[in-house]
């Protein structure tokens, strides 16, 4: 069976705070381990608060302490935000004291907005151009130290830690196609490209020492509950904050579902995210047993990421667990 992932942004909720939320993420981590789930990542976003998961790293590490096998990594760290040398000595740090378990997902958009952009970056104006060759820097760090090397990660040497490309475009798929490394694609919420940098990536894929054959992951959101109707409530969270991104707004702490979303948005809002937010699967066990089938069908996924806020965090618990019943429904094993 495909194997299934989570990826978490550690959201804010209404009436909640960032410690509220590291404390849902750290429950949601461990439920996800003992359901069998391959990795549990977190994202980098700044200025946004609804999002708490802006140290990446820090909360990677919070994750790791409180579980035992899972991996536990990014997707991703934004590199134009950061020197290599920083990020290579932040994960080997990771990597030492959770040997086998660190990934690290690496990024070339912001995840923010152009004012935070400049507050994040100072001096470095072209940093998203140099993103290939800030690649290659933090790879050669983590490989073993050359005698005389006059700049080393310290931890970081020597430890490959695993690293991914993740995007959105055919320019991401390339790149990490010609650097023979795994690809994870954001189809969770920009699908549009989906198709052809999948079918790039596999075609340019060009071995290398970390990775032999193309290995692509794609993002899925998935909000799992009792019923169709239910799950589908609950997904009007996500579905409100980006109405709001798309009115031009950050989104604010998770709001609450609501009962009618049609109340909220006019008729070319609700087609424009559903066209955004149309690699979800939402609904009961059976319901999202047949989206998620039908989703590694069309896209011969080698691992699906997944993500599904939901405002009460029992429901996040509850979906991780409907869905691990799902894949297993898949994949012929006993309930």
């Amino acid at each position: 069976m495909t194997p299934i992932s989570i990826l978490d942004l550690a959201p804010i909720r209404q009436g909640d705070d960032a410690a509220g939320a590291f404390r849902a993420t750290r429950d949601l981590a461990r439920r996800a381990e003992s359901r069998r789930y391959r990795r549990y990542w977190l994202a980098e976003h700044h200025n946004m608060p609804g999002i708490g998961s802006a140290a990446t790293a820090v909360l990677i590490g919070h994750v790791a302490g409180a579980t035992a096998t899972i991996r536990v990594g990014s997707g991703g760290v934004m590199l134009p935000n950061h020197s290599p040398l920083v990020v290579a000595e932040q994960f080997g740090t990771l990597a030492s004291l959770y040997p086998g378990r660190i990934d690290l997902g690496l990024g070339r958009a912001p995840g923010t907005d152009p004012n935070t952009v400049r507050a994040l970056r100072r001096e470095r104006i072209d940093a998203a151009e140099r993103f290939p060759q800030d690649v290659r820097e933090l790879q050669a760090y983590f490989r073993p130290a050359d005698a005389g090397q006059a700049v080393r990660a310290v931890p970081g040497s020597g430890l490959e830690v695993p690293v991914w490309i993740l995007g959105s475009s055919t320019a991401s798929a390339e790149l990490a196609a010609r650097m023979g490394l795994p690809y994870a694609f954001a189809s969770h919420f920009a699908p549009f490209q989906l198709d052809d940098a999948l079918a790039l990536y596999r075609d340019r894929f060009q071995p290398s020492a970390q990775l032999e054959q193309p290995y692509a992951m794609v993002g899925l959101n998935v909000v799992a509950a009792d019923s169709d109707a239910e799950a589908e409530r609950l997904f009007t969270s996500k579905q409100q904050q980006f109405l709001t991104l798309m009115r031009g707004r950050a989104p604010g702490p998770l709001p609450p579902p609501v009962d009618d979303m049609d109340r909220r948005w006019s008729r070319e809002e609700r087609a424009r995210i559903g066209a955004m937010l149309r690699a979800s699967a939402v609904g009961s066990v059976d319901t999202v047993r047949d989206r998620l089938a039908a989703f590694i069908a069309e896209t011969a996924a080698d691992e699906v990421i997944v993500t599904g806020q939901t405002f009460d965090p029992e429901a996040a618990l509850r979906s991780c667990d409907l869905l691990a019943a799902a894949r297993d429904e898949l994949a012929g094993l006993p309930g």
